[in-house]
């Protein structure tokens, strides 16, 4: 199990920008979508690329390699070529701070 990891302050992560962080050896990527905080690894499931620098489409990032589309809240492939979804993460405000955890090994 890991612990949660600080982010950013919530003002440092306006709408529509992301940040990467470092959980546990794993690059998350943390998304404010109108003032929601969604959380990803950083990994597209096709190639393996990095996913955090591609569009924005509401609550869905596209892959900046091939195109693929993912759901920020589900990991869910919305579009080819990946097939296999991504891993999400929780997010939660401590105070005015934005944190992640990777909890995939919790039992």
């Amino acid at each position: 199990m890991s612990d949660w990891v600080d982010v950013a302050k919530k003002d440092e992560l306006p709408p529509g920008e992301r940040v990467i962080v470092d959980v546990d050896d794993v690059a998350v990527a943390v998304f404010n979508i109108d003032g929601e905080f969604l959380a990803i690894e950083d990994v597209c499931s096709h190639d393996g690329a990095e996913l955090a620098s591609g569009e924005l489409e509401g609550d869905v990032i596209v892959c900046p390699r091939h195109g693929a589309k993912f759901c920020l809240r589900t990991g869910d492939v919305l579009a080819p070529p990946a097939y296999e979804p991504i891993s999400v993460f929780p997010v939660r405000i401590v105070g005015d701070t934005v944190q992640v955890r990777d909890d995939r090994w919790d039992s």
